[in-house]
Protein backbone atom coordinates (compact mmCIF):
# COMPACT_ATOMS: atom_id res chain seq x y z
CA UNK A 1 0.00 0.00 0.00
CA UNK A 2 1.53 3.24 -0.87
CA UNK A 3 2.51 6.28 1.56
CA UNK A 4 -0.48 8.83 1.60
CA UNK A 5 -0.54 11.55 -1.30
CA UNK A 6 0.17 14.33 1.45
CA UNK A 7 3.55 12.63 2.27
CA UNK A 8 4.91 12.12 -1.27
CA UNK A 9 3.93 15.29 -1.86
CA UNK A 10 6.12 16.91 0.89
CA UNK A 11 8.29 19.47 -0.59
CA UNK A 12 12.28 18.43 -0.56
CA UNK A 13 13.26 21.93 -0.67
CA UNK A 14 12.69 25.10 0.20
CA UNK A 15 11.60 25.74 -3.08
CA UNK A 16 9.11 23.43 -2.68
CA UNK A 17 7.24 24.94 0.00
CA UNK A 18 3.94 26.30 -0.99
CA UNK A 19 3.06 29.73 0.95
CA UNK A 20 4.90 31.45 3.96
CA UNK A 21 6.50 33.84 1.84
CA UNK A 22 7.28 36.26 4.60
CA UNK A 23 10.46 33.39 5.32
CA UNK A 24 10.70 31.85 2.54
CA UNK A 25 12.27 33.27 -1.20
CA UNK A 26 14.68 35.65 -2.36
CA UNK A 27 16.21 37.60 0.21
CA UNK A 28 13.66 35.94 3.10
CA UNK A 29 15.39 34.55 6.13
CA UNK A 30 15.29 31.20 5.84
CA UNK A 31 15.99 30.75 2.54
CA UNK A 32 19.05 33.28 3.31
CA UNK A 33 20.41 30.80 6.11
CA UNK A 34 20.03 27.95 3.83
CA UNK A 35 21.70 29.71 1.31
CA UNK A 36 24.34 30.68 3.79
CA UNK A 37 24.63 27.36 5.07
CA UNK A 38 23.78 28.50 8.53
CA UNK A 39 20.96 27.19 11.01
CA UNK A 40 19.63 28.76 14.60
CA UNK A 41 18.00 27.13 17.42
CA UNK A 42 13.72 27.99 16.50
CA UNK A 43 10.47 27.29 16.94
CA UNK A 44 8.18 27.40 13.70
CA UNK A 45 4.19 28.24 14.92
CA UNK A 46 0.89 27.95 13.48
CA UNK A 47 -2.13 26.24 12.72
CA UNK A 48 -1.85 22.49 11.10
CA UNK A 49 -1.27 22.33 7.93
CA UNK A 50 0.56 24.95 6.69
CA UNK A 51 3.97 23.75 6.60
CA UNK A 52 5.64 23.26 9.73
CA UNK A 53 7.14 19.47 9.34
CA UNK A 54 7.72 20.64 5.60
CA UNK A 55 9.89 23.48 5.87
CA UNK A 56 11.73 22.18 8.94
CA UNK A 57 12.41 18.58 6.48
CA UNK A 58 13.13 20.93 3.28
CA UNK A 59 15.70 22.91 5.79
CA UNK A 60 17.76 19.76 6.80
CA UNK A 61 17.69 18.37 3.38
CA UNK A 62 19.17 22.19 1.99
CA UNK A 63 21.29 22.10 4.31
CA UNK A 64 22.86 19.01 4.40
CA UNK A 65 23.15 18.28 7.59
CA UNK A 66 23.41 16.00 10.54
CA UNK A 67 19.92 15.61 12.52
CA UNK A 68 17.32 13.74 14.34
CA UNK A 69 14.08 13.88 14.53
CA UNK A 70 11.53 13.80 18.07
CA UNK A 71 8.72 14.23 19.03
CA UNK A 72 8.11 16.08 22.85
CA UNK A 73 4.59 13.53 23.55
CA UNK A 74 5.81 10.26 22.95
CA UNK A 75 9.57 10.65 22.64
CA UNK A 76 11.39 9.39 26.07
CA UNK A 77 14.04 11.00 27.92
CA UNK A 78 15.98 8.05 26.85
CA UNK A 79 16.09 9.19 23.48
CA UNK A 80 16.56 12.70 24.18
CA UNK A 81 20.08 11.47 26.18
CA UNK A 82 20.60 9.82 22.79
CA UNK A 83 20.59 12.62 20.22
CA UNK A 84 22.63 14.24 23.23
CA UNK A 85 25.69 11.71 23.08
CA UNK A 86 25.44 11.82 19.35
CA UNK A 87 25.63 15.86 19.39
CA UNK A 88 28.74 15.21 21.41
CA UNK A 89 30.36 13.14 19.39
CA UNK A 90 29.74 14.87 16.06
CA UNK A 91 30.39 18.12 17.67
CA UNK A 92 26.93 19.69 16.75
CA UNK A 93 23.23 17.71 15.58
CA UNK A 94 20.35 19.73 14.40
CA UNK A 95 17.11 18.33 16.67
CA UNK A 96 13.61 18.76 15.11
CA UNK A 97 10.94 18.54 18.07
CA UNK A 98 7.82 18.14 17.02
CA UNK A 99 5.02 19.49 19.55
CA UNK A 100 7.58 21.33 21.38
CA UNK A 101 5.12 22.97 23.64
CA UNK A 102 4.69 19.54 25.32
CA UNK A 103 8.34 19.40 26.55
CA UNK A 104 8.38 18.17 30.20
CA UNK A 105 10.29 19.95 32.39
CA UNK A 106 13.21 16.95 32.76
CA UNK A 107 13.80 16.88 29.39
CA UNK A 108 13.90 20.74 29.15
CA UNK A 109 16.59 20.69 31.76
CA UNK A 110 18.56 18.02 30.07
CA UNK A 111 18.30 20.12 26.53
CA UNK A 112 19.11 23.81 28.01
CA UNK A 113 22.92 23.44 28.60
CA UNK A 114 23.18 21.71 24.95
CA UNK A 115 21.38 24.66 23.20
CA UNK A 116 23.64 27.24 25.17
CA UNK A 117 26.62 25.46 24.40
CA UNK A 118 25.66 25.08 20.61
CA UNK A 119 26.25 21.11 20.70
CA UNK A 120 22.27 20.84 19.51
CA UNK A 121 20.23 23.12 17.04
CA UNK A 122 16.82 22.99 18.26
CA UNK A 123 13.74 22.95 15.27
CA UNK A 124 11.19 23.37 17.59
CA UNK A 125 7.57 22.82 16.17
CA UNK A 126 3.95 23.37 17.48
CA UNK A 127 0.48 24.47 16.89
CA UNK A 128 0.29 26.10 20.24
CA UNK A 129 1.29 29.94 20.66
CA UNK A 130 4.46 29.57 22.18
CA UNK A 131 4.32 33.32 24.02
CA UNK A 132 2.38 31.07 26.49
CA UNK A 133 2.73 27.38 25.72
CA UNK A 134 6.48 27.48 25.86
CA UNK A 135 8.97 27.40 28.70
CA UNK A 136 10.56 31.09 28.85
CA UNK A 137 13.75 29.47 29.38
CA UNK A 138 13.47 27.15 25.99
CA UNK A 139 11.74 30.35 24.01
CA UNK A 140 14.57 33.06 24.99
CA UNK A 141 17.19 30.77 23.01
CA UNK A 142 15.06 30.20 19.81
CA UNK A 143 14.09 32.31 17.08
CA UNK A 144 10.05 32.56 17.02
CA UNK A 145 8.58 32.19 13.43
CA UNK A 146 5.12 32.33 12.93
CA UNK A 147 3.73 30.43 10.06
CA UNK A 148 0.58 32.10 8.62
CA UNK A 149 -2.24 30.20 7.52
CA UNK A 150 -2.54 29.42 3.57
CA UNK A 151 -4.22 31.78 1.45
CA UNK A 152 -7.28 29.99 -1.57
CA UNK A 153 -4.09 30.57 -4.00
CA UNK A 154 -1.91 28.79 -1.99
CA UNK A 155 -4.47 25.89 -1.33
CA UNK A 156 -5.34 25.87 -5.65
CA UNK A 157 -1.15 25.64 -5.97
CA UNK A 158 -0.78 23.15 -4.08
CA UNK A 159 -4.22 21.04 -5.79
CA UNK A 160 -3.13 21.49 -9.63
CA UNK A 161 0.41 20.57 -8.22
CA UNK A 162 -1.22 17.20 -6.55
CA UNK A 163 -3.04 16.22 -9.63
CA UNK A 164 0.02 15.48 -11.70
CA UNK A 165 0.96 12.81 -9.13
CA UNK A 166 1.30 9.44 -10.95
CA UNK A 167 -0.61 7.64 -8.12
CA UNK A 168 -3.43 10.73 -9.66
CA UNK A 169 -2.39 8.95 -13.14
CA UNK A 170 -6.29 8.80 -14.55
CA UNK A 171 -7.55 11.58 -12.43
CA UNK A 172 -10.61 13.44 -14.26
CA UNK A 173 -11.51 17.07 -12.34
CA UNK A 174 -12.76 20.25 -13.42
CA UNK A 175 -11.59 23.84 -12.12
CA UNK A 176 -14.61 24.34 -10.10
CA UNK A 177 -13.92 21.10 -8.03
CA UNK A 178 -10.29 22.49 -7.20
CA UNK A 179 -12.07 25.35 -5.95
CA UNK A 180 -14.34 23.51 -3.81
CA UNK A 181 -11.66 21.30 -2.20
CA UNK A 182 -10.18 24.71 -1.46
CA UNK A 183 -12.42 26.44 0.16
CA UNK A 184 -13.75 23.29 2.02
CA UNK A 185 -9.88 22.91 3.79
CA UNK A 186 -9.76 25.56 5.99
CA UNK A 187 -6.60 27.30 5.10
CA UNK A 188 -4.75 23.67 5.67
CA UNK A 189 -2.99 22.13 2.76
CA UNK A 190 -2.85 18.64 4.49
CA UNK A 191 -6.78 18.41 4.73
CA UNK A 192 -6.82 19.50 1.03
CA UNK A 193 -4.47 16.29 -0.20
CA UNK A 194 -6.48 13.92 1.66
CA UNK A 195 -9.59 14.85 0.47
CA UNK A 196 -8.40 14.88 -2.57
CA UNK A 197 -6.85 11.46 -2.98
CA UNK A 198 -10.30 10.25 -0.95
CA UNK A 199 -12.37 11.45 -3.53
CA UNK A 200 -10.19 10.62 -6.16
CA UNK A 201 -10.52 6.28 -4.94
CA UNK A 202 -13.73 6.86 -3.22
CA UNK A 203 -15.35 6.04 -6.91
CA UNK A 204 -13.45 3.82 -8.84
CA UNK A 205 -13.18 5.36 -11.89
CA UNK A 206 -11.42 8.95 -10.81
CA UNK A 207 -13.63 11.38 -11.73
CA UNK A 208 -13.72 14.13 -9.20
CA UNK A 209 -16.71 16.37 -8.98
CA UNK A 210 -18.50 18.62 -6.14
CA UNK A 211 -21.48 16.53 -5.87
CA UNK A 212 -19.07 13.41 -5.24
CA UNK A 213 -17.04 15.94 -3.24
CA UNK A 214 -20.27 17.06 -1.14
CA UNK A 215 -21.01 13.37 0.03
CA UNK A 216 -17.30 12.95 1.35
CA UNK A 217 -17.18 16.45 2.69
CA UNK A 218 -20.80 16.32 4.36
CA UNK A 219 -19.76 18.88 7.22
CA UNK A 220 -21.06 22.60 6.36
CA UNK A 221 -18.18 24.29 4.19
CA UNK A 222 -16.33 26.56 6.80
CA UNK A 223 -15.44 29.59 4.10
CA UNK A 224 -12.48 31.96 5.26
CA UNK A 225 -13.46 35.30 4.40
CA UNK A 226 -11.55 37.53 1.39
CA UNK A 227 -8.59 38.40 3.27
CA UNK A 228 -7.66 34.60 3.96
CA UNK A 229 -7.95 34.84 8.02
CA UNK A 230 -7.27 31.65 9.28
CA UNK A 231 -7.77 29.73 12.47
CA UNK A 232 -5.71 31.49 14.50
CA UNK A 233 -6.92 34.65 13.45
CA UNK A 234 -10.63 33.75 14.50
CA UNK A 235 -9.31 32.69 17.79
CA UNK A 236 -7.64 35.77 18.06
CA UNK A 237 -10.97 37.69 16.84
CA UNK A 238 -12.18 35.55 19.66
CA UNK A 239 -9.91 36.41 22.34
CA UNK A 240 -10.13 40.15 21.80
CA UNK A 241 -13.78 40.08 21.72
CA UNK A 242 -14.37 38.75 25.35
CA UNK A 243 -11.53 41.33 26.14
CA UNK A 244 -13.39 44.11 24.84
CA UNK A 245 -16.38 42.73 26.34
CA UNK A 246 -18.43 42.66 22.76
CA UNK A 247 -20.58 39.32 23.92
CA UNK A 248 -22.19 39.45 20.13
CA UNK A 249 -18.89 39.35 18.10
CA UNK A 250 -17.39 36.39 21.31
CA UNK A 251 -20.69 34.32 20.18
CA UNK A 252 -19.69 34.35 16.08
CA UNK A 253 -16.18 34.09 16.77
CA UNK A 254 -17.05 30.75 19.24
CA UNK A 255 -19.60 29.56 16.46
CA UNK A 256 -16.96 29.71 13.32
CA UNK A 257 -14.73 27.93 15.77
CA UNK A 258 -17.62 25.61 16.81
CA UNK A 259 -18.20 24.54 12.89
CA UNK A 260 -15.07 23.60 12.76
CA UNK A 261 -15.26 21.23 15.00
CA UNK A 262 -12.01 21.95 17.23
CA UNK A 263 -13.04 21.91 20.84
CA UNK A 264 -9.18 21.55 21.90
CA UNK A 265 -8.31 24.92 20.41
CA UNK A 266 -11.23 26.39 22.25
CA UNK A 267 -10.69 25.16 25.13
CA UNK A 268 -6.88 26.16 25.42
CA UNK A 269 -7.70 29.70 24.13
CA UNK A 270 -10.80 30.24 26.48
CA UNK A 271 -8.44 28.93 29.42
CA UNK A 272 -5.86 31.59 28.59
CA UNK A 273 -8.45 34.04 28.63
CA UNK A 274 -9.40 33.06 31.81
CA UNK A 275 -6.85 34.16 33.86
CA UNK A 276 -5.29 36.83 30.89
CA UNK A 277 -7.96 39.16 30.51
CA UNK A 278 -10.31 38.62 32.93
CA UNK A 279 -8.18 37.09 35.94
CA UNK A 280 -8.45 38.70 39.19
CA UNK A 281 -11.73 41.03 38.16
CA UNK A 282 -13.59 37.60 38.78
CA UNK A 283 -11.43 34.86 40.11
CA UNK A 284 -14.62 32.03 40.00
CA UNK A 285 -14.18 32.71 36.52
CA UNK A 286 -11.61 29.74 35.77
CA UNK A 287 -13.45 27.15 37.72
CA UNK A 288 -16.36 27.96 35.95
CA UNK A 289 -14.60 27.43 32.83
CA UNK A 290 -13.27 24.23 33.49
CA UNK A 291 -16.52 22.98 34.35
CA UNK A 292 -18.36 23.96 31.56
CA UNK A 293 -15.23 22.51 29.22
CA UNK A 294 -15.90 19.24 30.82
CA UNK A 295 -19.68 19.55 30.09
CA UNK A 296 -18.34 20.07 26.66
CA UNK A 297 -16.23 17.15 26.60
CA UNK A 298 -19.00 14.70 28.07
CA UNK A 299 -21.48 15.51 25.65
CA UNK A 300 -19.47 15.90 22.62
CA UNK A 301 -20.52 18.20 19.50
CA UNK A 302 -23.20 18.81 18.65
CA UNK A 303 -24.23 19.84 22.53
CA UNK A 304 -20.91 20.82 23.18
CA UNK A 305 -21.91 24.39 22.09
CA UNK A 306 -24.78 25.00 24.91
CA UNK A 307 -21.90 25.00 27.88
CA UNK A 308 -19.37 27.09 25.77
CA UNK A 309 -21.78 29.63 24.40
CA UNK A 310 -22.80 29.64 28.00
CA UNK A 311 -19.51 30.25 29.10
CA UNK A 312 -18.50 32.32 26.58
CA UNK A 313 -21.12 34.80 27.37
CA UNK A 314 -20.05 34.94 30.91
CA UNK A 315 -16.53 35.92 30.45
CA UNK A 316 -17.66 38.38 27.83
CA UNK A 317 -19.92 40.58 30.57
CA UNK A 318 -17.70 39.94 33.40
CA UNK A 319 -15.34 42.38 34.67
CA UNK A 320 -11.84 42.29 33.13
CA UNK A 321 -8.77 42.74 34.83
CA UNK A 322 -4.70 41.69 33.72
CA UNK A 323 -2.65 42.76 36.72
CA UNK A 324 -1.99 39.68 37.78
CA UNK A 325 0.00 37.99 34.11
CA UNK A 326 1.51 41.59 34.11
CA UNK A 327 2.81 41.21 37.46
CA UNK A 328 4.53 37.97 36.91
CA UNK A 329 5.54 38.94 32.94
CA UNK A 330 7.70 42.02 34.68
CA UNK A 331 9.03 39.04 37.61
CA UNK A 332 10.13 36.81 34.75
CA UNK A 333 11.62 39.60 33.26
CA UNK A 334 13.94 40.46 36.27
CA UNK A 335 14.92 36.72 36.62
CA UNK A 336 15.63 36.81 32.76
CA UNK A 337 18.16 40.16 33.57
CA UNK A 338 19.52 38.61 36.19
CA UNK A 339 18.04 40.92 38.83
CA UNK A 340 17.43 38.08 41.52
CA UNK A 341 20.11 38.40 44.74
CA UNK A 342 19.96 36.19 47.28
CA UNK A 343 16.90 34.99 49.85
CA UNK A 344 17.05 36.75 52.89
CA UNK A 345 18.03 34.45 55.81
CA UNK A 346 15.31 34.38 57.61
CA UNK A 347 13.55 32.50 54.58
CA UNK A 348 15.75 29.72 54.50
CA UNK A 349 14.74 26.18 55.38
CA UNK A 350 14.46 25.73 59.04
CA UNK A 351 15.81 29.75 60.09
CA UNK A 352 15.41 30.50 63.74
CA UNK A 353 14.95 33.95 62.51
CA UNK A 354 11.32 33.02 60.55
CA UNK A 355 8.58 35.05 61.96
CA UNK A 356 5.28 33.09 61.37
CA UNK A 357 2.90 35.21 60.33
CA UNK A 358 -0.12 32.69 62.05
CA UNK A 359 1.63 33.78 65.94
CA UNK A 360 0.81 36.94 65.17
CA UNK A 361 -2.29 39.41 65.27
CA UNK A 362 -4.73 38.78 61.75
CA UNK A 363 -1.82 36.38 61.26
CA UNK A 364 -0.08 39.04 59.06
CA UNK A 365 3.61 40.46 60.91
CA UNK A 366 5.89 43.06 58.66
CA UNK A 367 9.37 41.22 57.59
CA UNK A 368 11.38 41.17 54.69
CA UNK A 369 10.66 38.78 52.04
CA UNK A 370 12.56 40.07 48.50
CA UNK A 371 15.91 39.44 47.92
CA UNK A 372 18.26 42.63 49.16
CA UNK A 373 18.67 43.83 45.98
CA UNK A 374 15.30 44.23 45.06
CA UNK A 375 13.56 44.73 48.19
CA UNK A 376 11.54 47.54 47.28
CA UNK A 377 10.46 46.60 43.97
CA UNK A 378 6.82 46.19 43.12
CA UNK A 379 5.45 44.14 40.44
CA UNK A 380 1.69 43.58 41.24
CA UNK A 381 -0.76 47.03 40.80
CA UNK A 382 -4.15 45.96 41.50
CA UNK A 383 -7.18 47.27 39.58
CA UNK A 384 -10.84 48.42 40.69
CA UNK A 385 -12.07 45.75 38.48
CA UNK A 386 -15.40 43.93 39.96
CA UNK A 387 -13.64 41.85 42.86
CA UNK A 388 -10.14 42.96 42.16
CA UNK A 389 -11.20 46.06 44.14
CA UNK A 390 -11.29 44.06 47.20
CA UNK A 391 -7.94 42.74 46.69
CA UNK A 392 -6.89 46.44 46.23
CA UNK A 393 -7.95 47.80 49.51
CA UNK A 394 -6.38 44.36 51.34
CA UNK A 395 -3.26 45.30 49.54
CA UNK A 396 -3.40 48.72 50.12
CA UNK A 397 -3.65 48.28 53.90
CA UNK A 398 -0.84 45.61 54.11
CA UNK A 399 1.33 47.75 51.94
CA UNK A 400 0.40 51.45 54.50
CA UNK A 401 1.41 48.62 57.46
CA UNK A 402 4.52 47.68 55.80
CA UNK A 403 5.15 51.28 55.66
CA UNK A 404 4.30 52.13 58.95
CA UNK A 405 7.30 50.06 60.50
Amino acid sequence: MSKPLSFQLMPQTLDDVIGQKHLIGKNKILSNLVKNKKCFSMILYGPPGVGKTSIANAMIHDLGARHRFLNATIDSKKDLEVVIEEAKMYGEIILVLDEIHRLNKDKQDLLLPYLENGYITLIGMTTANPYHAINPAIRSRCQLFELKALEEKDIIDGLEKAIKHPDLAKIKIDKESIQFIAKVSGNDLRYAYNLLEISYYAYGDGKVTVERLQTIHNRPAFFSDKNGDGHYDVLSGLQKSIRGSDVHASLHYLARLVMEGDLESIYRRLSVIAYEDIGLANPSIGPRLYAAIEAAERVGLPEARIPLGHIVCEMALSPKSNSSHLALDAALEDIEKGSTGNLPNHLKTNSSDYKYPHDYPNSYVVQQYLPDKIKNKKYYVPKENGYEKQFKEIYERLEKLKNSQ
